[in-house]
């Protein structure tokens, strides 16, 4: 068996600013609450390879993993892929960016498969996956609203 997810959120922000933000890898620690840093390994043309640090979860352990991005600012997707898959046999992630009339629509897609030593089976992570995909969707909605806001950027939304 194999987990899959897909979550959706609609940010009041235009498109440029949405991609923008979201694709700024380096400052993912303030958009994101549950990464503590990022580190970047390569850049090779579009893909970037990175590691992300959690901050410690409620037993004290620190996950880490390093990850592929390539952003695709034509078709407004991005692919990415765990290179260091840690308790997953595979995590492949997609995003997609989506102009609407109230702003950006942003989907999150996860295909995964835990490892069968896993502490936890591809049930429990899809539950996993997709009650933290709305609380950090949630948050990078309002921050990006807030910038929106701060610099006029929602000219061209309408309702």
């Amino acid at each position: 068996m194999a987990g899959h997810t897909q979550n959706e959120i609609t940010i009041a922000a235009p498109v440029d600013l949405v991609w923008e933000v979201t694709n700024d890898l380096e400052n993912w620690p303030q958009l994101f609450s549950e990464y503590a840093s990022v580190e970047i390994i390569s850049r090779e043309g579009h893909k970037t390879t990175f590691r992300l640090t959690m901050h410690p979860d409620e037993n004290g352990t620190v996950w880490s993993w390093v990850s592929e991005r390539e952003p695709d600012r034509e078709t407004l997707t991005v692919r990415a892929r765990r290179v260091e898959t840690g308790p997953f046999d595979h995590m492949n992630i997609h995003w997609r960016y989506e102009e609407v009339p109230a702003g950006t629509r942003m989907v999150w897609t996860q295909d995964f498969a835990m490892k069968p030593e896993a502490p936890v089976d591809d049930a429990w992570m899809t539950d996993n996956i997709n009650r933290n995909s709305k609380v950090q969707m949630g948050l990078i909605r309002d921050r990006i609203e807030k910038i929106a806001a701060e610099r006029g950027a929602s000219a061209g939304l309408t309702d």
